[in-house]
């Protein structure tokens, strides 16, 4: 790795808010500048300071070129896998927001996740008895911070951890809530990797590119992870000789030897199927990250019912990330996963037994009255518990394959976007100059229609954007209709 010297650091924070363009051609060549080396960590600062606002605070990260930083793990995804890492390993302690399948409140644990007790005494006992100590001869004997899990407050009713033990806003935190071990066979430009570490006291990081492993090493030094380990190797070799750890985390390369893009588990490197079995047998659980544009039941197929949990993660309401959790069959017969599907801060989670059903249709009639429209989130289309969404919020799904759905009354808190309904029509000439009504512009979207969004925009003679929103979609009944409507 190049480190910068006094006059590429000096350009770089002198500049860092501008053009990297236009620098690239105007800058100025003084003495000991390595002006591409500044012109990266400028591209790269930017893409941080909306993508890892925490990694972009810090002072002394070193950016990779830019490929690297637009295929990187954001903040949110990141946080999230950690999440997901500490409520598998405490689940006593679950901090993870969940709405329960009888559709009570978000912040109500589950029927397996006790409640801690006020009792500092007992707090202690539960935290202790949490995590599985690492059977790995690089175990510590640094003591766990109770602090991490005990609040502050004399007043509180329940003790409960805090996520800032977790994930501090400050990304220079080295909290650790545990003597645990967790290993990242695939590391890359590490963002995954130094949000995972902070949930544990012993980290370690396995890439074979030794100029990731550079990087890595210098940037976990600048957030302050004292617990990370970097490896310079081969993942899967890695794998064979370490001894057992708590945690593992896989981010296969989707790309093949010519650089082609792949989707496939078999088809990507390494191939996580063939190491299934090596996998359970040294960690208690496994997360491995995934192309969004598998389909996840036949993801969880292939791994033939070691699959304990589906995260189906979007942000910005695009379908980002596949995680699965693997680890050992507790049962004879395998269980379905339960799938979570969370896009920001919407979240939904249900056990897939329950709802294996998902695309099934007409066994609730519409309503006669058709007042609001909703649209779920990235998450919930990609899993396809549109039965579930019936049950839960008390809508209608408008026909086959439509995936919208219509209610007589207003939904709280529905997973996606919601639209009240102003007029709902044919395309016959009538009906389309009754829902025009003069209009000159609209937001369309079509589901499950005969036209795309541009062929009916180009029908319609239409604008795009304003306030009006214009649905194509087919209902119960294999009827064409174009619903009106405005967002709520």
């Amino acid at each position: 790795m190049t480190i910068m010297n006094d006059e590429t650091r000096e350009f770089v924070a002198m500049h860092r808010n501008e053009d990297v363009r236009e620098l690239a051609l105007k800058a100025k060549r003084v003495e000991g500048l390595d002006l591409p080396l500044a012109l990266d960590q400028i591209a790269g600062w930017q893409i941080a300071r909306k993508k890892l606002p925490q990694w972009a605070s810090c002072e002394g990260i070193v950016y990779p070129p830019h490929i690297s930083m637009e295929q990187c793990s954001s903040q949110f995804t990141a946080q999230y896998k950690s999440e997901i890492a500490q409520t598998l390993l405490a689940p006593a302690a679950t901090v993870r927001a969940r709405v329960s399948d009888s559709g009570e409140s978000d912040n109500q644990t589950t029927k397996s996740e006790p409640q801690l007790s006020d009792s500092a005494e007992s707090v202690m006992q539960t935290a202790k008895s949490a995590f599985q100590l690492s059977d790995s001869p690089e175990s510590d004997t640094q003591e766990m911070k109770m602090g991490a899990w005990m609040s502050d407050s004399p007043e509180s009713d329940t003790q409960e951890m805090k996520m800032g033990a977790w994930m501090s806003d400050s990304p220079e935190s080295d909290t650790l809530v545990a003597r645990s071990s967790m290993v990242d066979l695939t590391g890359g430009f590490g963002v995954d990797f130094s949000y995972l570490a902070r949930g544990f006291s012993q980290a370690t990081y396995v890439e074979r590119q030794r100029h990731l492993c550079d990087l890595a090493e210098h940037n976990m030094a600048a957030l302050g992870l004292d617990q990370a380990r970097i490896v310079c190797g081969d993942g899967v070799e890695y794998l064979r000789q370490m001894g057992p750890v708590d945690f593992i985390y896989l981010d296969p390369a989707r790309r093949d030897e010519h650089g082609s893009r792949t989707y496939a588990i078999e088809d990507c490197t390494p191939n996580v199927l063939e190491l299934r079995d090596l996998l359970l047998a040294k960690s208690q659980y496994t997360l491995v990250k995934l192309s969004p544009m598998l389909d996840w039941r036949k993801a969880v197929a292939d791994f033939d019912g070691t699959v304990r949990e589906v995260h189906i993660v979007a942000t910005g309401n695009e379908c980002k990330e596949l995680l699965l959790v693997l680890g050992q069959q507790v049962h004879e017969e395998p269980s379905a996963p339960r799938v979570f599907c969370v896009n920001d801060n919407q979240r939904i989670d249900y056990d897939s037994a329950a709802y294996t059903q998902g695309l099934r249709i007409g066994g609730k009639p519409l309503p006669e009255v058709k007042n609001y429209l909703y649209e779920p989130n990235a998450s919930i289309m990609k899993a396809g518990c549109f039965d579930l969404v019936e049950e839960r919020f008390g809508v209608t799904q408008v026909g086959p394959s439509s995936h919208l759905f219509v209610s007589a009354t207003p939904v709280a808190d529905f997973p996606g976007r919601g639209f009240a309904i102003e007029a709902i029509g044919g395309m016959n000439k009538k009906d389309i100059k009754r829902l025009l009504n003069g209009t000159k512009q609209a937001n369309i979207a079509v589901r499950n229609f005969p036209l795309t969004a541009p062929q009916l925009r180009k029908k319609l003679k239409l604008a795009d954007g304003g306030p009006v929103y214009l649905f194509g979609t087919t209902m119960q009944g294999c009827d064409h209709v174009l619903l009106r409507t405005s967002k709520i």
